[in-house]
C-alpha cells in the first residue's frame, strides 16, 4: 500500500492549534511548497469515500443560463453531454452531487421596470421542469426530510435559492408567495443596493439594513427561509446575523483576506459564524478566488458603473466598451488550488463546521483549472485530503455542513410559527 504523507495523518484539530503564526494564505500544515501546476489525480480512497458522501451545493444557475440561451427545458437532454453548459446529468453524477440548490437569478434591472417578480416566479418554474422533464434523476425538495429522502432514492435533491432580494418588490407577500412555490433560501441583494438593503458592490444607503429589511429577515425566519448574505455589504452581514433567529448562510462566496474583493467575506464576519451556527459555501469564479483576478474584477465592477452613466442610453456602444476594458484587462483562471486556499482560510477562521461549496457554475464566465464544470468536485476534496482534511472533514463540506443549518432553520420557524398561532 503506498504510504501516506505525514500531514496527511496529522489531525486537523492539531494543525489549526498551531497555525497562529502562519499568514492568512499559508497553508494549514508543514510540507514543502505547493505545484500548483500539477494536474490532481483523485485517489482510490476519495473516490471510495464518495460513495457514501454527497456534494450538496449551495448556487447553479444552470436555470437563468437555459433562459438567458431561449432554451427550453423540453428541448435540452441533460442526460446526454451539454458542453456548452457546465452542467447535465452525467457530470453531476461524476462530480458526486446529491443536492443542488438550483438558483432563480433574475437581473438586479428588472426592479426598475416591474418584472423581478414575475420572472423569479418564471424562474422557479424551469426548476419544476428540470424535475418534470427528468423524474428519474432529480426530486423537488423543499425540506429537509424531503432531502434526505431523495438521497434514499439516489436521486439529486434539487432545492431552489432566490439570488436578490428585489425578487420580492418590497413585499412580504410576495415573498411568502415565492416560499409557497419552493424558494428555501433569498440572497438579500444581488449587485444594487435596495430600498432596504445595501449590497456589496454598490453605494450603501442604510448602513446596513432598513427597519423594512430587518422585518424580511423576521419574515424569513418565520417562513423556514435561509437567510443569504451573499452580496451584501459588511455592515448587512452583522445585521442580518444579528437580527436572525436562525443561521445565515452565504450561498457562493469566499474569503477576503485570500481574495480581497468585496463579494468575499471579511476575517470579522467569519469569526462570528461559530456563535451564528451559519456556513460559507465557497465560490469557484475565478474573478472572486484568485487574488489578481480578484484585483481585476473589483476594478472591472467600478468601470462597469462609471460605462453605464456614460454609454446607458447606448446599449451597443456600453457593450462595445465594457468588451474593450475587459480585453485590456485580462483574468488569470488559477487552479484548484486558489479555491482550496478559500476553503482552507475559512476553516482556519470559522472552523469546519461552518463551512460549504457553492459553485456558481453556469453563472460565471471562468473557472480556475481542473474545475471547469460539475463533475470536478473530487479534485477539490483530493487536494482538501492532501491538506489534511479527514473523511469526517470532507462530509461537514459536502453537505453536513448545510444540511445542519437547513435543519436549525425549519425547527426555528416551527418555533415562530407556533408562537404566532
Amino acid at each position: 500500500m503506498k504510504s501516506v504523507p505525514l500531514f496527511r495523518r496529522v489531525p486537523l484539530a492539531f494543525l489549526l492549534s498551531c497555525c497562529g503564526t502562519l499568514t492568512m494564505c499559508e497553508p494549514l500544515y508543514a510540507q514543502e511548497a505547493i505545484d500548483r501546476t500539477k494536474e490532481i489525480v483523485v485517489s482510490p480512497e476519495v473516490k471510495d469515500w464518495l460513495k457514501e458522501i454527497y456534494v450538496w451545493d449551495g448556487h447553479n444557475d444552470l436555470p437563468w443560463a437555459l433562459r438567458d440561451n431561449a432554451q427550453p427545458v423540453k428541448t435540452i437532454d441533460l442526460r446526454v453531454s451539454q458542453p456548452k453548459y457546465h452542467t447535465d446529468i452525467p457530470r453531476l453524477r461524476s462530480g458526486g452531487v446529491g443536492a443542488q440548490f438550483w438558483s432563480v437569478y433574475v437581473p438586479a434591472n428588472t426592479r426598475k421596470v416591474g418584472e423581478s417578480f414575475q420572472t423569479t416566479m418564471e424562474q422557479i418554474q424551469i426548476v419544476h421542469d428540470l424535475v418534470k422533464e427528468f423524474p428519474d434523476t432529480f426530486a423537488f425538495c423543499g425540506s429537509s426530510d424531503e432531502v434526505l429522502a431523495a438521497r434514499k432514492e439516489g436521486k439529486i435533491a434539487s432545492l431552489v435559492g432566490m439570488e436578490g432580494g428585489h425578487s420580492i418588490e418590497n413585499s412580504l407577500e410576495k415573498l411568502r408567495k415565492l416560499y409557497s412555490l419552493g424558494a428555501r433560501y433569498m440572497t438579500l441583494t444581488h449587485s444594487d443596493t435596495l430600498e432596504w438593503a445595501d449590497a456589496a458592490t454598490d453605494t450603501a444607503q442604510h448602513q446596513g439594513l432598513s427597519p423594512f429589511g430587518e422585518e424580511v429577515v423576521r419574515e424569513m425566519n418565520r417562513l423556514g427561509m435561509l437567510v443569504d448574505i451573499s452580496h451584501v455589504s459588511i455592515e448587512t452581514m452583522h445585521d442580518a446575523m444579528a437580527i436572525s433567529e436562525a443561521p445565515v448562510i452565504f450561498s457562493h462566496s469566499s474569503a477576503r483576506a485570500v481574495a480581497d474583493h468585496p463579494r468575499n467575506v471579511p476575517d470579522e464576519v467569519l469569526a462570528k459564524l461559530p456563535e451564528d451556527g451559519g456556513v460559507v459555501m465557497v465560490n469557484f469564479f475565478s474573478g472572486f478566488v484568485v487574488p489578481d483576478s480578484a484585483k481585476v474584477m473589483r476594478e472591472m465592477f467600478e468601470e462597469n458603473r462609471r460605462l453605464e452613466e456614460q454609454f446607458g442610453k447606448d446599449p451597443d456602444r456600453l457593450k462595445q466598451e465594457q468588451t474593450r476594458w475587459r480585453t485590456a484587462h485580462p483574468m488569470k483562471p488559477g487552479t484548484v488550488h486558489d479555491v482550496a486556499d478559500h476553503v482552507m482560510h475559512i476553516i482556519k477562521v470559522a472552523g469546519i463546521d461552518h463551512v460549504g461549496l457553492g459553485s456558481d457554475y453556469d453563472g460565471i464566465s471562468m473557472a480556475p483549472k481542473q474545475m471547469e464544470d460539475v463533475s470536478t468536485y473530487p479534485v477539490l476534496l483530493q487536494v482538501l485530503v492532501d491538506r489534511g482534511l479527514t473523511k469526517e472533514d470532507i462530509a461537514k463540506l459536502c453537505y453536513g455542513n448545510i444540511l445542519r443549518v437547513l435543519q436549525q432553520a425549519e425547527r426555528v420557524s416551527s418555533r415562530l410559527r407556533h408562537q404566532t398561532n
